[in-house]
């Protein structure tokens, strides 16, 4: 076992277009506070929701995707559940010293990921990140809005 900060960052929903999407996360009360489009593959856009929530919607740009083969298969709905963590490295060791299948693990200058398959027992795709310094600079925003509570976890 591992002694990992860890936590809820957000919520990942699929979405044909951001845009008929974004009116419910609006009604609920959530404020947008980033977005970004990913190598013309997908875009995704984050909100707040509360003093800690946050939910993020991701809509396929390009013809064809991992998000386009998601939505003709699954259609709209949750796609990924991201958990933040101190050390990315430890949680990933644990998860495969339990045989829980670890993938597409990449490190950016603002963080690093990886994906627990969803060929796990709960069935769900967790998304690991764990953030670095420049996260909060590449993204233009203070910190306060960007992590939940207002730093990253275990800091």
């Amino acid at each position: 076992m591992h002694d990992t900060p860890i936590r809820v960052d957000h919520v990942g929903i699929a979405v044909e277009a951001v845009g008929t999407a974004e009116p419910v996360l609006r009604a609920l009360g959530c404020e947008k506070l980033y977005e970004d489009v990913v190598e013309d593959r997908f875009r995704w856009v984050y909100y707040t929701l509360g003093d800690a929530s946050r939910l993020e919607l991701i809509e396929p740009v390009a013809d064809e995707s991992f998000l386009t083969d998601y939505l003709a298969e699954h259609g709209p709905g949750l796609h990924h559940v991201t958990l933040e963590v101190a050390d990315i490295d430890a949680v990933i060791e644990t998860l495969e010293a339990q045989d829980v299948p670890v993938v597409d693990y990449q490190a950016f200058d603002g963080w690093t990921e990886a994906f627990v398959s969803p060929r796990n027992p709960t069935g769900a795709l967790f998304q690991l990140m764990e953030y670095h310094e420049a996260f909060a600079a590449e993204a233009d925003q203070s910190p306060e809005a960007l992590f939940v509570n207002g730093h990253r976890v275990g800091r």
